[in-house]
């Protein structure tokens, strides 16, 4: 089976680091297949989940808040500005964070605090939602 190498670093550690054969992660332009022998690409990531399909058909979630996502002919690297394996992430916190973030924007406070609770709510959603597939996975 051909596989490319997969990468997922943030500044403070490595997250997953071997082979694939699939990474799939939520790009500007919306979701990503990439495949051994993809095309090079070089991509913003928007916050969400990145998930690597290993050699033996295991899947693997991962939470990103964002960053950048590189294809070369070998390898996919995701540089993320903070990644979460889905099993890692605290649910009470980012359901307060959500909740948190649609008070905000219910009250239309400043600008500033609106844009930062729509960036607030959107990496809160996105670590639910990467949790809700992780429990749908484990089900199966």
């Amino acid at each position: 089976m051909t596989t490319i190498h997969c990468d997922i670093v943030s500044a403070e550690a490595e997250i997953f680091h071997g082979e694939a054969t699939l990474v799939i992660a939520s790009g500007e332009a919306g979701e990503l297949g990439i495949a051994p022998r993809h095309a090079p690409l070089l991509t913003r990531l928007k916050p969400g989940q990145v998930e690597v399909v290993g050699e033996d058909g295991s899947r693997h979630s991962y939470y990103v808040s964002g960053g950048i996502l590189e294809v070369q002919p070998n390898v996919v690297t995701v540089l993320a500005d903070t990644a979460l394996r889905a099993e890692e992430i605290d649910e009470a916190a980012a359901r307060r964070a959500k909740d948190e973030a649609e008070r905000i924007l219910a009250n239309r406070g400043e600008a500033k605090s609106v844009a930062e609770a729509q960036q607030q709510l959107a990496q809160a959603l996105a670590q639910l939602s990467a949790l809700e597939r992780l429990r749908k996975t484990l089900k199966h």
